[in-house]
């Protein structure tokens, strides 16, 4: 190894430093070296942001290690320069690597998820040190078999796997606080992760409530730049050891890690839609493998992938008896089950039958405001031809027609042109129906329907954190529900065959995810109404509260048909040509599955690869080898490659 010659010297001590170019091409994830001049010494270190000549164009990279040699037999171009102080910690980048490897993706995608841009005014300001964080009360979970034990190898630094059913109206917040002191309070350090800014806002008052000021910061994507980078780096510099935060806070540099924690994994906001597109829930479960932590996933809702960790042996339950679930679920009664009918032979068809309409009556009189969950928020989102149901699309690109008022004409929700001369394709007819109804026109219905109470919405970019515990009507989407002071008096949960009939492979998985998290903020003896048919599965689970027995039946299901988790999918998507190119290049293991291909968005077109879990290591290594070949020569058509794609359509 020798440098080209610039008038400058290699260091004396390491001068070669080993690094990764921020240059998100596959056939260039892998460490190239490079000279560290003698100027640059003290700054160029191990996780280090520096900036190199690379093809002629100056760009940053990230120091891996500092070494005496290289094993580059030519010459070796200098450092330019050093920028700010180390972001990478040995633990954080093997995570990076582990990632990228895993969904066949790069080292730089995976840190621009996980280390935030560089404000040097953030650098130049200190970080105070937490103060120690004493033992507190573990009593909230004593009411879980189970609980008690997870805890106390939080506390010996053992690397304890539970997933958590939280029980109906739980303060699951201080429940993870108080997980977390456990973890401080043994020297280690806490992570984290929620699904959006709501719950965020909730567990950071619930980690100031339990730990006191200053002892963990809060990360989530609404912060500014220079504040998002001035928390991260009080984590990167031990300045605190407790972080929580949303999706990308999965990466974030805490040192020593005791516990892991994620709460509602089925949450689709956890899909991350950047490269590689690995899912928080699958980070977390390989970090806190690499770490040797505690790791815990609570919910009240139950995943297929959370109920085969369990399956597996891998993870406990943390349950509470049947006792105590029956005691804090509300009472649940679905429209169109036996007794219903019979009273009301038109409940199956009606949209507030007359066990809703009574559940809500009767809380109003009682003081309480009442929960109304619909699948979709708008007014009518979804029109269809009167006569033979054929959905209604616009004649230019195909969206989806939609009325946005009660007067208002019919438009399309993806380019927003005017649809005044439709006519049916199959018929030929020119009158529209709703197909589904929005947030909109149901809290229009339920005004007329319940003179005099105030009727409230929460949904799409005007979402209600809480409302006060007088009576009203609560109309919110999935998701958007509010939380109401001392609970509401009941719930109504409408249209549930717009949920389950989706056609999407966790349609059930997700419908009784999101009429779980709306039941669980009525109060103790109110009453959930659900309206769909009391026969299905799902909806038995949610009247018996029995997420687990739907996980179950869930993961045995997926197993019979060879779906995600009981093996490992990817999915190629692209033009046609580009595809079969980067398949006929691609070693795949014996046995895998091709299936397709299926049209996707605009010309494209996506293959699926299914192989044995075991082999999905092999399967991520001959899709990543055959991108690194397409990228090397250069090809036209980019090629997106999802491993473990949560959506498969």
């Amino acid at each position: 190894m020798t440098a080209k010659r610039t008038g400058r010297s290699p260091a004396v001590v390491d001068p070669v430093a080993r690094l990764m170019v921020d240059v998100p091409l596959a056939h260039l994830d892998r460490p190239f070296d490079y000279v560290v001049p003698t100027e640059l010494a003290e700054q160029v270190r191990a996780g280090s942001r520096v900036r190199v000549r690379f093809a002629g164009r100056l760009v940053d990279a990230f120091v891996l290690e500092r070494t005496a040699a290289s094993e580059h037999e030519g010459r070796l171009a200098f450092v330019e320069r050093a920028v700010g102080e180390p972001v990478l910690t040995p633990q954080t980048a093997a995570l990076f690597r582990a990632v990228a490897d895993r969904w066949a993706g790069n080292f730089v995608d995976v840190v621009r998820l996980g280390v935030p841009s560089r404000h040097a005014a953030a650098e130049a300001r200190g970080s105070e040190p937490a103060g120690a964080v004493e033992p507190g009360e573990r009593a909230g979970f004593a009411r879980y078999r189970a609980g008690g034990s997870f805890l106390a190898a939080v506390a010996d630094g053992r690397p304890a796997r539970a997933v958590w059913s939280a029980l109906a109206g739980e303060d699951w917040p201080h429940r993870l606080a108080e997980a977390a002191r456990v973890a401080l309070s043994a020297g280690r350090g806490a992570l984290i992760v929620v699904p959006d800014a709501r719950d965020l806002a909730r567990l950071d008052l619930a980690f100031t409530d339990v730990l006191g000021d200053g002892r963990h910061v809060a990360l989530s994507a609404e912060l500014g730049p220079s504040e998002r980078y001035r928390r991260w780096l009080a984590a990167r510099r031990g300045a605190v050891r407790a972080v929580i935060g949303t999706r990308a806070a999965a990466y974030a540099p805490v040192a020593d890690l005791g516990l892991i924690a994620i709460w509602d994994d089925g949450d689709d906001l956890y899909d991350e839609p950047r490269a590689p597109y690995a899912h928080t829930r699958d980070v977390l479960v390989l970090r806190s493998a690499q770490a040797r932590c505690a790791l815990l996933l609570g919910a009240f809702a139950r995943t297929a992938e959370a109920q085969l960790l369990l399956e597996s042996g891998w993870a406990h339950e943390i349950v509470a008896d049947r006792a105590a679930v029956r005691a804090a679920a509300p009472r649940v009664q679905a429209t169109g089950d036996d007794v219903e009918l019979a009273r009301d032979p038109a409940a199956a068809a009606a949209r507030l039958p007359s066990l809703a309409w009574r559940a809500a009556h009767d809380a109003l009189a009682a003081g309480h405001p009442v929960l109304v969950q619909v699948p979709r928020g708008g007014y009518v989102p979804a029109l269809a031809c009167v006569r033979d149901r054929t959905p209604a699309r616009c004649g230019t690109c195909s969206g989806p027609l939609a009325a946005p008022s009660r007067d208002a004409r019919a438009q399309c929700r993806w380019c927003g042109r005017p649809a005044p001369d439709w006519a049916c394709p199959t018929c030929g007819g020119r009158r529209m129906r709703a197909m589904v109804v929005g947030s909109g026109r149901t809290a229009e219905e339920l005004g007329r329907a319940f003179t005099g109470v105030p009727v409230r919405t929460s949904g799409g970019d005007r979402v209600l954190a809480e409302v006060p515990a007088q009576p009203a009507l609560v109309v919110a989407t999935p998701g958007a529900e509010p939380f109401a002071a001392g609970g509401y008096g009941a719930a109504l949960l409408l249209d549930g065959w717009a949920l389950l009939s989706r056609a999407d492979l966790r349609a059930a998985e997700e419908t009784l995810r999101r009429w779980l998290n709306a039941a669980t903020l009525v109060r103790s003896g109110g009453q959930v109404v659900v309206g769909a048919d009391a026969a299905v599965s799902t909806v038995q689970a949610l009247v018996r509260w029995d997420p687990a027995g739907a996980a179950s039946r869930e993961l045995a299901d997926r197993i019979e048909l060879g779906f995600a988790p009981a093996t490992r999918m990817a999915a190629v998507t692209g033009p046609a040509g580009a595809v079969h190119e980067l398949l006929d290049a691609a070693a795949l293991p014996t046995g895998a599955q091709v299936i397709g291909p299926t049209p996707a968005r605009g010309e494209d077109e996506r293959m699926l690869i299914r192989v044995p879990r075991p082999d999905g290591a092999a399967l991520a290594v001959a899709l990543k080898a055959a991108a690194a070949t397409r990228s090397a020569r250069k090809a036209a058509d980019p090629v997106k490659i999802v491993l473990d794609p949560y959506q498969l359509f």
